[in-house]
C-alpha cells in the first residue's frame, strides 16, 4: 500500500456503478497503475489483456479501464443488442457495440497482455465458463497483492456468492458463477480491491445507487432490472436505490457488491472540501452517460484548527452490573477520555443504562470492539463534537506530605491548580488522613507557593 494517509472516498453513482467504472475512477484518483499491472500479471487466469486510456463521455475527459477478452472468453457484457434481446442483429452489430464504447479514445493508451495460465480455475475452453467460490478464492489467494487487497476482494466475492445463492435457492458454496465468474469480472473485482488498498481508503460514502428499468439478458435468460443479484445485495446491505425511467441496467452485480463491501456511511458531511476527483467510464451506451465520479473529500472543520472529540453511546438493558463495571475499566485502560453510564428507560418500560464514551477519532474502532465484545449491545452511535478547552499541563509539586501531581489550567490572566486524584489517594493512604484533608492541603500549598 502507498504511504498516503487515510482518506474518505465519496462515490457519486448517478449513472450507476460497475466494476470497470470503479477501477477507472480509482485510477483517475491516483491509484498506482504499475502496482495494478503487477497484480494482474500474477493472476492464475489467462485469455485477457487490460488497457487504461482516456475517453470522451458527454464531452468530458474520463478514464477508461478495459478488460479485453480473447474470443473464446467473450461474454457479451458490453454488447447492447445481446443484452436487450435483439438476436437478429447480434451477429452484425456485435463488433460495433465494442467499437462504439471505446471509439472516443484519444491515442492508444497502453495494454498489458496476460497469457494463458494453469492451475485451478485457470484454463477456459469456451465462453460460458462456470466457476465456484472456491475456485475464485484460489485465484485471489495466489495473486501477488497485499493482505488488505486480498481480504477486500474475497469480501466482494462472498457478497456476490450470498446474493446469487439466495436468487437460486442453493448454499453459497454451491453457487457457480456465470457472468460474475467470467474473466473480466474477476479482473474488475481484484483491480478495484488493489486500487482501494493502494489509495489507503478506509472510509467510503455511498449515498444512493441510481438504477435503470426494463429488462436485461444474462446466462439465465431475460431478467428484470434491477437483476436479482443486485436486488439481494441492496436488501442485505441496506443500500439505497433510486429507480429512474431510463431503460437499461446501470448497477451491475459486481458494482453493487463493491459498493456494499466498501461503504461505511451513506451520509455526506454537511460541508466538506474536495481534495481530488476521478471519473471512470462505463462501456454500455444508454440515454445518460456512463460515468462514475469518485471524490477524495475532507469534512470541513476536521483540521487541527478545531479541537474535536468523539462521543460513542449505546443503550443496554440486558447486561449485568459486574459486566458494565468491567467494560468501563477496559475502556479507560485502552484510551477512552471518559466513560459514564446514565440510567434510562427503554421500550416496554425496561430500565437500562446508556453507555457514553468520549474518545479521539483514532481510538473509535478499538473502543467499539471492546463494547461489542464485553456487552450485549448490537449497535453503537457516533457523534463528532467540537469543544473548547483550557490550556493545561500536569506538573509534580513538593508539599509537606510529599510529592503530588497537579493539573495546571490557564484561566484568563491567571492559573488554577487541581490536585490529581491518584496522588491525593496515595498520600491519604500513606498518612491515614482523609481524602478531603489531603486534597485541601495540597491545593492550598501549591497555590500559595506559586509553584
Amino acid at each position: 500500500m502507498s504511504s498516503q494517509t487515510s482518506k474518505t472516498l465519496y462515490l457519486e453513482c448517478c449513472s450507476g456503478i460497475s466494476g470497470d467504472m470503479t477501477v477507472a475512477a480509482l485510477l483517475d484518483l491516483g491509484a498506482d497503475e504499475e502496482v495494478l499491472e503487477q497484480v494482474l500479471e500474477s493472476l492464475p487466469v489467462g485469455g485477457f489483456r487490460s488497457k487504461v486510456s482516456r475517453v470522451e463521455k458527454a464531452g468530458l475527459d474520463v478514464c477508461d479501464f478495459d478488460v479485453i477478452l480473447e474470443d473464446a472468453y467473450e461474454n457479451h457484457d458490453h454488447d447492447m443488442c445481446y443484452l436487450h434481446g435483439h438476436e437478429h442483429v447480434h451477429e452484425e452489430t456485435h463488433g460495433h457495440a465494442h467499437g462504439h464504447a471505446r471509439g472516443h479514445a484519444r491515442g492508444e493508451g497502453h495494454g498489458h497482455l496476460h497469457p494463458q495460465a494453469h492451475g485451478p480455475g485457470a484454463g477456459l475452453s469456451h465462453a460460458h465458463v462456470r466457476r465456484g467460490l472456491e475456485e475464485i478464492l484460489h485465484i485471489i489467494g495466489h495473486a501477488h497483492m497485499t493482505d488488505g487487497a486480498k481480504a477486500l476482494a474475497e469480501k466482494i466475492f462472498r457478497i456476490l456468492a450470498d446474493a446469487e445463492a439466495k436468487a437460486h435457492g442453493v448454499p453459497a458454496d454451491q453457487v457457480h458463477f456465470h457472468e460474475v465468474g467470467a474473466v473480466d469480472s474477476i479482473v474488475d473485482i481484484i483491480s478495484a480491491a488493489v486500487c482501494l488498498d493502494d489509495l489507503g481508503v478506509q472510509e467510503c460514502i455511498v449515498p444512493v445507487l441510481y438504477e435503470g428499468c426494463g429488462t436485461i439478458r444474462c446466462q439465465h435468460g431475460v431478467l428484470p432490472v434491477p437483476v436479482p443479484a443486485v436486488a439481494n445485495i441492496v436488501e442485505a446491505y441496506g443500500l439505497k436505490l433510486c429507480l429512474t425511467q431510463s431503460q437499461g441496467e446501470f448497477v451491475t452485480p459486481t458494482g453493487a457488491a463493491i459498493a456494499a463491501a466498501v461503504r461505511t456511511s451513506e451520509r455526506l458531511p454537511a460541508s466538506f472540501t474536495v481534495k481530488k476527483i476521478g471519473m471512470g467510464a462505463g462501456k454500455r451506451e444508454y440515454d445518460r452517460p456512463g460515468i462514475l465520479r469518485a471524490m477524495l473529500i475532507e469534512e470541513a472543520g476536521t483540521s487541527n484548527d478545531a479541537d474535536c472529540i468523539w462521543k460513542l453511546e449505546t443503550n443496554i438493558d440486558d447486561c449485568t452490573g459486574e459486566a458494565l463495571g468491567y467494560v468501563m475499566e477496559r475502556l479507560m485502560e485502552e484510551g477512552a477520555r471518559d466513560v459514564n453510564y446514565t440510567p434510562v428507560y427503554m421500550k416496554k418500560n425496561r430500565p437500562a443504562y446508556q453507555l457514553n464514551i468520549l474518545c479521539t477519532e483514532e481510538d473509535i474502532t478499538k473502543l467499539e470492539q471492546i463494547v461489542f465484545e464485553e456487552t450485549t449491545t448490537i449497535g453503537i452511535r457516533r457523534q463528532r463534537m467540537e469543544r473548547s478547552v483550557l490550556t493545561r499541563t500536569v506538573e509534580t509539586v513538593r508539599t509537606s506530605m510529599g510529592e503530588a501531581r497537579v493539573k495546571v489550567c490557564a484561566v484568563g490572566s491567571g492559573v488554577r491548580k487541581y490536585p490529581e486524584y491518584e496522588s491525593v489517594a496515595a498520600l491519604s493512604r500513606a498518612s491515614g488522613r482523609s481524602y478531603q484533608d489531603v486534597y485541601a492541603l495540597i491545593a492550598r500549598e501549591c497555590n500559595d507557593s506559586g509553584e
